[in-house]
């Protein structure tokens, strides 16, 4: 019996802690987007609408120099 004393408080402040780390974890943008990470692996890089596929498509498009002889 004097065990529970000491558990139920500790029990307390564990739980308290819990919902402190999740209202802090919301309010840092940690659960803002769940399925763009998961769906990017998705995309072809070669598709120019995806960021990875516009950087590769500007470097094609520009001017390449005529080799020297």
């Amino acid at each position: 019996m004097p065990a529970l004393y000491i558990l139920i408080p500790v029990a307390l402040v564990l739980v308290a802690f819990a919902i402190w780390l999740f209202l802090w974890a919301v309010d840092s943008g940690q659960y803002d987007d769940l399925d763009g990470p998961a769906h990017s692996i998705l995309f072809d890089d070669d598709d120019p609408m995806h960021k990875a596929g516009v950087d590769q498509a500007q470097k094609q498009d520009e001017p390449k120099d005529p080799p020297h002889a």
